[in-house]
């Protein structure tokens, strides 16, 4: 006998010979599901309508009398699955589900936030928590998402396919039923009006460069740049260092604020570009970057500019210019002519001059001083050329995007996922500089830093990537408060320029650049906005060979704090062991069951990675880059037969790198090789921690064996 019936978008099918219960909604999502039924430690099942009600299956005991219902309610894309009593039943009972879900081209997340959100997880590769309760389709901007059910588990089987599991608890109705909603334009009705998917061929991964304005503010001019882009070629290019970036280049620009700026010339300083800007670009192209640009061009401070193009500025009731951040004189959106100015500025700089990163600022922000908010306010609006004009900001951007062409990468600044921005920008600066102007970074700009990644990380490398600022690392922050920028930068995979002057900086110092290039691919697992400071940061690995967390215990406070964790709440199974090791000290922790806590200083941060122990020697991290081996690590294999541990590490040329194992005290080391490089061995018979040092001549892929023989 077989079951079928449809519910909102969701048809239902049931086949009693197979007992295999089907859920499909169109050709987007396809569920299967077998059953068991486990009643007062009796099995029962699961069977087609015994009665004239067609449209639930029957809960038949193992009498052969139906004494319940699994019943199915739809409303468009939400479908309920719930089990029921039949009237004056009162039995306890448990209903299992187990099966697959076929979503192509979905990962694993979580969309239901709890209450207070003490951890953030994101992942990189097809990662997994037992934390998730959705998946989600970034083509698409669509979401499917699990709710009410009991020990629900979603796992990865490969890009298009999950396993499924969960059970309804009959006899609570909190946990009898089990809610599905697929949501078509997930982002699009909730967060980001303009969604368009992350453009992976134009921008493949998140921009990474240096700029000048955090520390140089308006004084550095081309021999400054250069300077720098001939130490960031020898430092940080072999590490993955790409763009290279102008700021404050216009006629004027040597001397704040902004506004005052000739901010819609294409006039470069005289003293400090004496060759112009497409000789720059050239310049810096030549040493090994990518040129990039900044321009804030939204307003003018050029007396000349304006009176040339009166009609093309923005003026009160009473004939006064009006004033943004960008200029003592503010475009006028609505007119055409100005629309068209800002494709052909912006054409000449990238066809011309041949820059092809352009940060474009002045965007959006906090306040009417930024152009998103000012010309959605009534009074400017009265004021426009057009004052019925629908979309002025929209018009802004969308000029940005065809003047300087399809293939160029344009970091909004600061851009607003809400806005024009999610669909034509690659990037996004989600808060204020780092620093104030002519001073040094300081905590308090690290906390802004922290506190705007956490509240936007769920947009990031979903429809743009997420620029937190330049990664500053200068003796101005004490060595703690550097790992937690370096930290908050890196760990999330966001765009990393970093902005110091490099040759002040100590050999430790750049360390820290270097272990935050190239930018790990992370996508965000938690699919909603963050407004706490949550002081536990997960990131999941996964790669072909292994699976491991890296994981950040920060701490915000003013003095040392013990901070820890279950195991549960990373979303892995608190019923096994895992081996901790902390990347910044160095320092194996243990083998922990359950949970974990360390001490952490003020200001600072203590990075872990967590690898399940798996009972023989095995990986545990590598120096190389903040992620302990999701950049570098390209392959591992334990051969229980002949006791060797191989693998493949990428090495950067004259750059040691320490790969971390456990041997354990169960196995004895016999030896290690490695062809072609360089090595070093440290053993600790304490604990049973190897570390291997290898530095190569060149870029290379060394291969490693690590050989043992058991105890006894």
């Amino acid at each position: 006998m077989s079951f079928s019936r449809n519910a909102g978008n969701w048809s239902i099918t049931f086949e009693s010979e197979s007992s295999e219960l089907v859920l499909t909604n169109g050709d987007k999502v396809a569920i299967k599901l077998s059953s068991s039924v486990l009643i007062k430690d009796q099995q029962w099942r699961l069977a087609p309508p015994m009665d004239a009600v067609s449209s639930r299956l029957a809960l038949v005991a193992s009498d052969g009398n139906v004494q319940g219902y699994l019943t199915f309610a739809g409303n468009g894309g939400r479908l309920e699955i719930r089990a029921i009593h039949r009237t004056a039943q009162f039995y306890h009972g448990i209903l299992s589900f187990e099966g697959s879900v076929s979503f192509p081209g979905a990962f694993a997340c979580r969309c239901q936030p709890p209450e207070v959100v003490n951890v953030i997880q994101m992942g990189t590769g097809m990662t997994d928590s037992k934390c998730n309760d959705a998946l989600f389709d970034r083509e698409h901007d669509r979401c499917l998402v699990f709710s009410g059910a009991n020990q629900l588990e979603i796992t990865t089987v490969d890009a298009d396919n999950f396993n499924l599991k969960f059970q309804l608890v009959i006899q609570k109705a909190a946990q009898a039923a089990i809610v599905l909603e697929l949501h078509d334009d997930y982002y699009k009705d909730r967060y980001i009006p303009y969604y368009e998917p992350i453009n992976k061929k134009r921008c493949p991964s998140p921009p990474t460069g240096w700029m000048s304005w955090n520390v140089y503010f308006d004084q550095a001019g081309a021999k400054e740049n250069l300077d720098e882009a001939r130490i960031g070629a020898r430092e940080l290019k072999p590490f993955g260092m790409e763009f290279w970036s102008i700021e404050s280049w216009q006629g004027n620009s040597d001397s704040l604020p902004v506004s005052k700026f000739d901010n819609l010339n294409l006039t470069a300083h005289k003293g400090q570009f004496p060759e112009g800007m497409g000789k720059l670009a050239k310049d810096i192209r030549e040493i090994g970057f990518r040129p990039g640009i900044w321009t804030a061009p939204f307003g003018t401070g050029s007396d000349e500019f304006y009176q040339e193009h009166k009609d093309w500025f923005l003026h009160d009731e009473n004939g006064t210019p009006m004033k943004t951040w960008n200029g003592k004189y503010t475009i006028d959106p609505s007119n055409d002519e100005v629309i068209e100015y800002l494709k052909q500025y912006h054409r000449h700089a990238s066809q011309e001059w041949g820059y092809e990163f352009f940060k474009i600022d002045g965007m959006s922000g906090r306040s009417h001083g930024y152009c998103a908010h000012f010309f959605e306010r009534p009074e400017v609006r009265a004021r426009f050329k057009d004052p019925t004009c629908p979309n002025p900001f929209e018009r802004c951007a969308a000029a940005f995007r065809e003047g300087i062409g399809p293939d160029r990468v344009f970091l909004a600044c600061q851009g607003h996922y809400t806005g024009p921005e999610a669909g034509v920008g690659d990037a996004s600066r989600i808060g204020g500089d780092i620093v104030a102007p002519n001073t040094d970074s300081n905590w308090n700009n690290i906390l802004s830093q922290a506190r705007a990644t956490l509240n936007q990380l769920f947009v990031h490398n979903i429809v743009f990537y997420m620029d937190p600022d330049t990664l500053l690392v200068g003796d101005y922050h004490p060595l703690e408060e550097a790992r937690v920028t370096a930290t908050v930068v890196a760990l999330p995979g966001q765009m990393m320029f970093a902005g110091d002057k490099l040759a002040t900086l100590s050999e430790e110092r750049m360390m820290l650049l270097k272990q935050s290039l190239p930018v790990c691919d992370v996508h965000p697992m938690n699919l909603y906005p963050v407004f706490d400071m949550a002081p536990i940061w997960d990131l999941k690995v996964n790669r072909d060979f292994a699976n491991w967390d890296v994981v950040a215990l920060f701490n915000w406070s003013d003095n040392d704090a013990e901070i820890g964790f279950s195991f549960e709440e990373l979303g892995l199974d608190d019923d096994k062991s895992y081996l901790i090791y902390e990347y910044w000290t160095k320092e194996f922790q243990d083998i922990f069951e359950t949970n974990f806590s360390m001490t952490v200083p003020a200001h600072g941060v203590r990075l872990i990675a967590i690898h399940e122990d798996l009972g023989r020697p095995q990986f545990l991290s590598s120096s190389r880059h903040i992620t302990q081996g999701a950049i570098d690590l390209k392959a591992l294999e334990w051969d229980a037969k002949k006791l060797n541990l191989t693998g493949s590490v990428e090495l950067v040329a004259n750059h040691p790198t320490t790969l971390t194992f456990y041997i354990g005290d169960a196995h004895t080391l016999q030896r290690v090789a490695v062809p072609g490089v360089d090595m070093a061995l440290k053993l600790d018979n304490t604990d049973g921690i190897l570390q291997v040092t290898l530095t190569a001549a060149k870029n290379q892929l060394a291969d490693f064996t690590i050989k043992v023989e058991k105890k006894g």
